[in-house]
């Protein structure tokens, strides 16, 4: 199931991170980002987490003060490979978990201050747009040697 778009959102609005799988026109991603964002933030905590916008299905979950958005294509067959939203919530909370497990207790300032770091996890995890990592460890064990390498680093120069 191929993944479009991510999306990180605070309850503002504001994007804090967003990463796109397919191409997108610049002005199009905008309006598509700020129409989304709109419509996920406007809804109840009563309504389903899924919703049909502009031929994308998206599907969004809210931890915290961050809404995390993720949208998809449906296949033109749609009977031979059906999208499985509730496979990509729990891709959602897989991501969460692990950047719970990277940085303490993941906040939004954890993802603007450490944006490179957000992003090099996310890429443990996706990979043109597929799910390809779900392994919390596999995932973070690339970033652990990267931390402590630059740490060896910065004590050699000392």
């Amino acid at each position: 199931m191929p993944i479009s778009f991510l999306l990180m959102v605070n309850k503002q609005g504001q994007t804090r991170l967003s990463s796109y799988y397919e191409w997108i026109p610049v002005a199009e991603k905008a309006a598509l980002e700020s129409e989304i964002v709109r419509k996920c933030l406007s809804r109840s905590e009563l309504q389903c987490s899924f919703l049909e916008y502009r031929g994308y299905k998206v599907v969004y979950r809210r931890y915290a003060s961050l809404f995390f958005i993720v949208g998809t294509k449906p296949s033109p067959d749609e009977e031979e490979n059906p999208e499985n939203e509730l496979g990509l919530l729990e891709f959602i909370h897989t991501l969460v978990e692990t950047m719970d497990k990277w940085a303490g207790s993941i906040c939004e300032l954890d993802i603007m201050y450490q944006l490179e770091q957000v992003h090099f996890l996310l890429d443990e995890m996706v990979m043109n747009g597929n799910v390809v990592e779900t392994n919390k460890h596999n995932i973070l064990r690339p970033l652990d040697l990267m931390e402590r390498e630059s740490k060896k680093a910065d004590a050699m120069y000392r």
